[in-house]
This record gives C-alpha cells, sequence and structure tokens, in this order.
C-alpha cells in the first residue's frame, strides 16, 4: 500500500493551502515559508501527475482534482487527529482496564456498577469486552479479568472466585403454558441441556429442537422475554429473578462453570485493582447469600 502514498508532509501543506485559499496563509499557520509550501504542492502535484491548484497572482483556486482531494484528506487528518487523542487513554493516572465477558458485563457487573462508582468515584474503569479470553492479556494493557473461560495465564495470578450452578428456568408467563408447548432454547458449553439430562436426570420438558444461542447473555435475555425455557447461570440471573422476569421450573441445580479473577502481576499491590477485587468479592459474597 505504500506505494499508493504521497509524502504525507505535502499532504498537510496542501490541506491548509486549500481550506485558506493562500499558499501564504498556509505557510504561516504551519511555521514555514512560503517556498516550502510551494515546494510541497509541486512534489504533490509531480507525484499525482496532474494540477490541484489554479495559480493567479497571489491566489490559488483548487481544480476539480484538488478540490476531490481535499475532501479525502481533511478526512484522513481528522481520523490521525482522532486516533492520537484517543491514545491518551492509556496514560490516564486512575484507570483501571478490566476484561470479562459481555454476558458477565451486561447481567451481572452492570446493575451494581453505580455501587462501585459510589464507592471509588476516582477509578476510571475502562470495561473491554470480548466473546473469548484474549490469548495474551499483557499486549492488550488488562490489568484484571473476570471470565468463565481463562487459564493461568504467565503474567498473571489466578484466582477462583465463584462456582456457579445452573438450574432450568423460564419467564412467569410461560409457567401456565403446557411443557410440550414451550420453545426450548439451547445454549453452548455448560448450558447446553445434554448437562442437565446427565447430571439432573429430570425432564422439565427441555426438546432436542429450539432456539440456539452461542451467547449465554443473549440466552438469558430470551429466557426474560418469554421466548422459552433456558438452562440459565444462577450468578447472571440473580437480578432478572430479583425483578421477577425469570422463574425456576425446578428447585434442583447443576454444577456450572468456574468464574476467575485473573490479575496482573504488576497490579496486584495496585490500589485501584485491589479496591476494584474486595468489592467485586463482597458483591459475589452478598449474591451468594441472597440465593
Amino acid at each position: 500500500m505504500l506505494k499508493h502514498w504521497p509524502p504525507l508532509n505535502t499532504l498537510r501543506g496542501f490541506e491548509a493551502a486549500a481550506r485558506l485559499g493562500s499558499f501564504h496563509k498556509a505557510a504561516a499557520e504551519l511555521h514555514l515559508t512560503q517556498s516550502a509550501i510551494s515546494q510541497q504542492i509541486r512534489t504533490l502535484e509531480a507525484y499525482l501527475e496532474q494540477p490541484l491548484f489554479l495559480r493567479n497572482g497571489r491566489s490559488v483556486v483548487l481544480t476539480n482534482a484538488g478540490a476531490d482531494l481535499l475532501s479525502t484528506t481533511q478526512s484522513l487528518l481528522q481520523q490521525i487527529a482522532v486516533g492520537i487523542r484517543r491514545l491518551g487513554q492509556y496514560r490516564k493516572p486512575n484507570q483501571l482496564v478490566l476484561n470479562t465477558t459481555p454476558a458477565f458485563a451486561r447481567h451481572w457487573l452492570l446493575p451494581r456498577l453505580e455501587s462501585f462508582r459510589r464507592q471509588h468515584p476516582k477509578v476510571d474503569l475502562w470495561l473491554f469486552t470480548t466473546d473469548t479470553a484474549p490469548e495474551d492479556m499483557a499486549s492488550e494493557n488488562i490489568d484484571l479479568a473476570i471470565r468463565d473461560d481463562a487459564s493461568a495465564q504467565a503474567e498473571y495470578s489466578f484466582k477462583v472466585l465463584h462456582t456457579d450452578r445452573l438450574y432450568p428456568a423460564c419467564h412467569p408467563s410461560l409457567l401456565t403454558v403446557p411443557s410440550e408447548q414451550r420453545t426450548t432454547l439451547h445454549g453452548e458449553r455448560e448450558m447446553d441441556w445434554s448437562n442437565w439430562a446427565v447430571e439432573a436426570g429430570l425432564d422439565v420438558g427441555q426438546q432436542d429442537h429450539g432456539l440456539n444461542f452461542s451467547d449465554p447473555g443473549l440466552l438469558l435475555d430470551a429466557a426474560c422475554t418469554g421466548l422459552g425455557i433456558a438452562l440459565v447461570s444462577e450468578l447472571l440471573s440473580q437480578q432478572a429473578r430479583a425483578n421477577g422476569l425469570l422463574q425456576p421450573l425446578v428447585e434442583k441445580t447443576i454444577r456450572g462453570p468456574n468464574w476467575a479473577l485473573l490479575t496482573h502481576r504488576d497490579s496486584e499491590n495496585d490500589p485501584l485493582a485491589r479496591s476494584f477485587s474486595e468489592w467485586v468479592l463482597e458483591h459475589l459474597a452478598a449474591g451468594s447469600r441472597s440465593t
């Protein structure tokens, strides 16, 4: 691709001259001489093999090609400026980068996040959600991770936070519907109904066909809206049950995934990371007592 790029400094000089309608004003804005701007424009025109300005004394007017290039150049320079500005987020003094699953973020963390903000208003928490655990979290500048699919990584300590349980549930409105008429919502991994059949051995009307979901959070959303019955996480469904959106079909539960906390070794003694970890543990314990 580089062979299709003109010298980048010429684009900056071109944009200023085109926007201001003057080589002299462009030179003043960029702290260059007028002859330097003129040379940049000549270099760019030679590269493109066509004129970009019509020159009439000291005034210049864009050609059609010049007007077209101006639009492209301004968009490009704007994107670069935004990208450079965005890099500032990597050096915020109170930033804490947390990686987790979209399901955990949406169904467990988000309903409780205001509590953390009240207790720790100066922590600049950045939620970085991924469907699968990053293979190298250190390269992503991740301080902490809370996941049910992560294994130990060299630069991170590993601690199991919570062993989840799963149970079959649906929206209360479906409890009066005959079981054979309820749609079965299928998940993946632990939320596959085959696990329920093997570990619980109970028939709650689950069928082999139905609707299938790769995201456990979306599976839970579907159950809460009354689409059908699903095998759901006790941990992630706490808020939905409290809001009356979910009702267990039976009291039996089966083993679910282990939720683990991974902490970068450089962050283990960081007060920000420690305060967040302690807050998570406190709320996990409170949730366990209420279920």
